[in-house]
């Protein structure tokens, strides 16, 4: 006989949905699968095979044939073992196939019969919805990430069993329910990080918040031991909380990764990735034959934090220099190509020098000219343009050093954060935009426009410090994300000047 079985395959952070067909008829005892299967599906011919046996189940010694629609789409993943064994019940006539139109099965399966959880549910969950599914047959570990999706009944199964049983007695099944509404997985959870532990660094505080408030890149240069790493690391603890559709979109990216770490809860806080210096290109962009995402794509609504920035290898780099500027990074392969959401803000650290301490009033440099000119030759003129702040940290000084933290809280600074980040949206109502980071040319003349004092003011730095088109772009939306801290409506000259104070690696140069 002839089953078809539905399941999903994952294509990016999207599902493809996919027709799993058994066909049991005579012929010499065997499996064969086709349909473009990767080694973990071809693996499942013996492992589906055991668990039919240890699970009380007969399995049929005869031809079997199994076909993964559509033929030319590659799959991959475990997935595919409750489908495939779903089908091979069915085609055999153990269990009842009346039902297995209506839903779809995803589950990796164990020898003893037992369903293990599967990387990707929450997507093939918003696919499967969309396409009209009426259900979801999944681990019951994978359950409560399938019932974010609305509208779609999810059924949870701890082994093969109770599969068998739901298609043969569906009513006595009820659909999974989230243990607590969505609406209250919204918002921040507390950081541990606050920015009242740090001590002196007023330029440096100022630098956060204007990032947080803008979502603008952000670069620290300083010698060792002057809190670049220790401010860089606070910047989470003063973003603004996700929104439900940015944190449904961030965890179907962790989802696909195979990262989400409480499975039925929404990824509440900003992601903040730090790759090690030694990371290469692929793992920060994504790749693979099956493409996954990379650090860039799991930064996405957060922080990429790239600490010690002039020891990553310059090609590793410039990979970066696409995504910042679009916000979405494409993987092409021979077969497919996919494309991953990467709208980050980077935030790095670096030494000014080889030896760290060039422009240190306590310990003299030791580095030459040549050398500096190297050094700084790791990160490109293009790479360089698109970090908006670039900001000098000194080292303290000793009374500073022994004092009390006296600076502002966390919290407080985060309320002004998100005051400015309201009076933009507010700017953006008709724009598929979220923070003065993402506007573009023409949004630049519509809402930073200047007044002559303004202008001569930015003029003059263009001249003075060789910027580019691009730079003079970033220190706009920097000025622009001033005046909304500020409540301002137009830009000022003090806005445009400060915005020109952060350009300290361009003065370097």
């Amino acid at each position: 006989m002839l089953a078809r079985v539905w399941s999903a395959s994952i294509v990016g952070i999207d599902a493809v949905k996919v027709g799993v067909e058994v066909d049991v008829s005579g012929g010499l005892p065997g499996i064969v699968v086709l349909g473009l299967p990767d080694a973990a599906i071809q693996e499942a011919r013996e492992r589906v095979k055991a668990t039919l046996k240890n699970a009380g189940f007969a399995f049929p010694m005869r031809k079997i044939v199994i076909n993964l629609t559509p033929a030319d789409l590659r799959k991959e993943g475990p997935c595919f073992d409750l489908p495939i064994s779903v089908g091979i019940l069915a085609a055999s006539e153990q269990v009842s196939a009346d039902l297995l139109g209506d839903y779809l099965f995803l589950g990796e399966v164990s020898l003893d019969g037992s369903l293990r959880p599967v990387a990707g549910v929450l997507p093939i969950a918003a696919t499967a919805q969309k396409m009209g599914i009426t259900g979801l047959v999944v681990p019951a570990d994978n359950a409560q990430e399938g019932a974010l999706v609305e509208g779609l009944a999810v059924y949870g199964c701890k082994n093969l069993s109770e599969v068998t049983d739901f298609l043969n007695n569906p009513g006595r099944y009820k659909p999974v329910q989230l243990d607590s509404p969505v609406e209250t997985r919204h918002g921040a959870s507390l950081q541990t990080a606050d920015l009242k532990d740090v001590k002196g660094q007023a330029h440096g505080r100022r630098a956060l918040e204007i990032a947080a408030a803008g979502g603008h890149n952000l670069i620290f240069v300083g010698p060792p031991g002057s809190g670049k790493t220790m401010l860089a690391r606070r910047l989470p603890s003063i973003l603004p909380a996700l929104s439900f559709s940015e944190a449904l979109e961030v965890t179907r990216i962790y989802s696909v990764a195979g990262l989400l770490k409480n499975r039925g809860s929404l990824v509440r806080d900003r992601p903040f990735r730090s790759p090690h210096h030694s990371a290469s290109g692929p793992s920060l962009v994504g790749g693979g034959s099956f493409p996954r995402p990379g650090e860039i794509s799991l930064s996405h609504k957060g922080l990429l934090f790239l600490d010690e920035l002039t020891e990553f290898k310059r090609d590793v780099l410039e990979f970066l220099r696409q995504p910042l500027e679009d916000g979405f990074v494409t993987i092409s392969r021979t077969k497919q190509s996919v494309m991953f959401p990467a709208q980050f803000t980077l935030v790095a650290s670096t030494n000014p020098c080889p030896c760290g301490y060039y422009g240190d009033t306590i310990q003299q440099c030791t580095c030459s000219p040549r050398q500096r000119e190297q050094y700084w030759a790791k990160l490109s003129g293009p790479l360089m343009d698109r970090i908006d702040l670039q900001v000098a940290v000194n080292r303290l000084k000793p009374e500073e050093i022994i004092q009390q933290p006296t600076g502002e809280s966390s919290a407080s600074v985060r309320e002004r954060v998100q005051q400015a980040r309201d009076y933009a949206c507010g700017r953006f109502k008709d724009e598929n935009l979220s923070c003065n980071a993402q506007m573009q040319s023409r949004h630049l003349q519509k809402w930073c426009k200047l007044d002559d004092s303004s202008r001569n003011l930015l003029e003059g730095a263009i001249r003075k410090l060789g910027l580019s088109a691009r730079a003079s772009d970033r220190i706009l939306k920097v000025a622009r994300t001033i005046a909304d801290l500020a409540g301002d409506d137009e830009l000022k000259a003090h806005h445009v000047a400060e915005a020109i104070q952060y350009r300290t690696i361009d003065r370097m140069q």
